[in-house]
């Protein structure tokens, strides 16, 4: 049995390998960047080995470093986790060539699933369905302009090295081709390093099905069921859950017998899922379902699958990697009730998904469901990496109580001053349409408006601010000399007094009663820059006894100047100084946190500077170009 191992990654995914290892008793080694000294995956390991700056390509994707690091610890297997090197043939080479086990499928299998193009024709040949579209060599813009033509529109342009919703785009148009597939190979050739795109239908109402499956060195092959991650933003999946709802004992036949045939034809061993698009224009059909693609490693969605038929699958990949069969047989594998998981992000749904970054001074994730984190109180959320930064995970006996349970979970969670999505969670778990399983992933598209835009502050939580706001030691409510004309308590004759608040919410003055008879409590938090921190429904509302300043209330752009509203690096500059913009014309791209954000002009006008180029990195509130306004 192994006895010591490293994880070659960070974060949610890192603790999670490390606390099956230490129910097994087996040692454990983190690695970490400069970024990452203090980081709770860090303090979880027993020893801990620093590999490099906090840029991942000077760090957790330089492979040299993490075998090097697994010499120096004396740890003689390396679990990838997932992303960075997870799926990279030349890094699992290279760890079976130093001597190390290496706790993932073996090279070739990665090699065969790793360009979506080769794995369509694999599979194909191997009579699992696949998604009809484009897959030849040919990437000359003309060829692939003709190919979607032919295959006709929506199309889907995909990367064949790609993965996570990177190089993809979704074309409406002919008119519209050109521009997608400049933008798709851009975001590739930067993902990946390899440009190159495939062309496919796209299905107008695509359920997002996969299934788990698990090979073993002994020629074992078998699945652990079926997930749905339908819910998705911009290709990113946002809820999973299992089993997948609708789905009919004939369906569910057909795509675990075709994921486990796809396995087999790699040979594949360890843990790995099978990724398919179903047309859910006519509920799920065994005869429209059809092969996307093999991610061969765990999933960031695991967790569901482990609820549903209680298994730990990082235990199954230790003891696969060691050479040992399969724990169970396929007929052995259970499905009991339901679960299903949300992605907690350090993001803001009412800016456009902006990053947050930050120090996590309030930092508290609700009981009764399960919560893989990758950060705790205390912790910091940087620029450098993926903005998740836990998962909740509820599991009930039937479908509804897996979605109550974990709607109440996200309204429950506390963060600040870092931004999260719970709010926005809360309210996709709530909605009928995803409620009665009626599920697409242009669902969250279609209905955005409404998921992003909070409820207002309930009674219950003015009245938590207008009390918090009173006890605050600096606020200026609090006079130092008694007056009339200060005195916030009213005297009448035939009720009891009543004390008013005046607050502030995002520059609007509000009216609160520190006590509202009926009202449940709400958490409050005092911050050191005199905000009043009120907690609900999975919102942090901000309180403030003073007005905003008036640069604050005309917003940020209001002089022209378009500031970057996160730290990142400048991907595309698509004007010229002189340049005459519309509102709403992109300006410039943004990437951060392995996300693209498009910067646009926020009125007609002229371009009259530009601060930066193309590869520049830049500072939260850094000006990157100057407009004027047209007239």
């Amino acid at each position: 049995m192994i006895k010591s191992i490293l994880v070659a990654n960070r974060g949610e995914i890192a603790r999670r390998v490390f606390a099956t290892a230490r129910r097994m008793g087996i040692a454990t080694v983190a690695v970490y960047s400069e970024a990452d000294a203090d980081a709770a995956h860090v303090r979880d390991a027993d020893r801990a080995v620093l590999i490099g700056p906090a840029a991942a390509r000077e760090s957790y994707l330089v492979g040299e470093k993490i075998i090097a690091a697994a010499r120096e610890a004396g740890a003689d297997a390396i679990h990838p986790g997932y992303g960075f090197l997870s799926e990279n043939a030349e890094f699992a080479e290279a760890v079976a060539k130093a001597g190390l086990t290496w706790i993932g499928p073996p090279p070739a299998a990665i090699r065969a699933m790793g360009l979506k193009d080769a794995a369509k024709a694999l599979m194909d040949k191997a009579g699992v369905p696949v998604t009809p579209g484009y897959l030849g060599e040919d990437q000359d813009p003309k060829s692939l302009k003709r190919e979607a033509d032919r295959i006709g529109y929506p199309v889907l342009i995909k990367a064949v090295a790609g993965g996570g919703g990177k190089g993809m785009r979704k074309v409406e148009s002919a008119a519209d081709f050109d521009a997608a597939l400049t933008s798709a190979k851009r975001e590739a050739a930067a993902s990946f390093g390899d440009d190159r795109v495939l062309l496919e239908t796209y299905v107008t109402r695509p359920r997002h099905i996969e299934v788990q499956v698990f090979g073993d060195s002994h020629g074992n092959v078998v699945h652990l069921y079926e997930r749905d991650c339908s819910l998705q933003r911009r290709h990113q999946k946002v809820i999973e859950e299992a089993p997948a709802p609708g789905m009919t004992p004939e369906a569910r036949a057909a795509v675990t017998a075709a994921a486990v045939r796809a396995a087999q034809a790699v040979n594949y061993v360890g843990a790995g899922t099978v990724e398919f698009i179903a047309d859910a224009s006519a509920g799920l059909k065994p005869d429209r379902i059809w092969f996307m693609e093999m991610n061969t490693r765990l999933q960031v969605e695991h967790p569901v699958t482990e609820m549903v038929t209680g298994l730990d699958l990082v235990e199954w990949q230790i003891r696969v990697a060691a050479g040992e069969p399969l724990p169970l047989k396929q007929d052995e594998i259970t499905l009991t009730g339901h679960a299903v998981e949300a992605r907690l992000y350090a993001e803001n749904p009412a800016a456009g998904f902006l990053p947050s970054t930050g120090d996590l001074d309030h930092f508290r994730l609700p009981p009764g469901v399960r919560a893989d984190a990758g950060v705790e109180e205390g912790g910091r959320i940087t620029p450098f990496y993926d903005p998740m930064i836990a998962k909740l995970i509820s599991h009930g006996e039937t479908r509804e109580d897996a979605i109550t349970d974990l709607c109440e979970a996200c309204d429950a969670v506390e963060v600040w001053p870092v931004k999260t999505n719970a709010g926005f969670l809360a309210r996709c778990l709530s909605a009928p349409g995803f409620i009665a399983g009626d599920l697409d992933t242009g669902f969250i598209d279609r209905k955005l408006a409404e998921l992003t835009t909070p409820e207002a502050p309930s009674d219950a939580a003015l009245a938590a601010a207008a009390a918090g706001a009173l006890i605050a030691d600096d606020s200026p409510i609090r006079e130092a000399a008694p007056s009339p004309w200060r005195e916030l308590v009213g005297f009448r004759l035939n009720r009891p007094p009543e004390t008013a608040v005046r607050l502030f919410l995002d520059g609007k003055a509000v009216l609160a009663k520190p006590s509202e008879s009926g009202t449940e409590p709400r958490s409050v938090l005092l911050d050191e820059d005199g905000h009043i921190v009120v907690f609900e429904h999975g919102e942090a509302f901000a309180f403030s006894d003073h007005p905003p300043s008036a640069d604050a209330a005309e917003g940020g752009a209001s002089d022209g100047q378009i500031r970057s509203p996160m730290p990142g690096k400048v991907t595309a500059v698509a004007v010229k100084a002189g340049e005459a913009v519309a509102k709403g014309q992109p300006l410039l791209t943004l990437e951060a946190m392995k996300m693209e954000h498009a910067m646009t002009a926020p009125f007609d006008g002229t371009v009259e500077s530009l601060a930066v180029a193309v590869g520049a990195q830049v500072t939260e509130g850094a000006v990157l170009a100057t407009l004027t306004p047209a007239g």
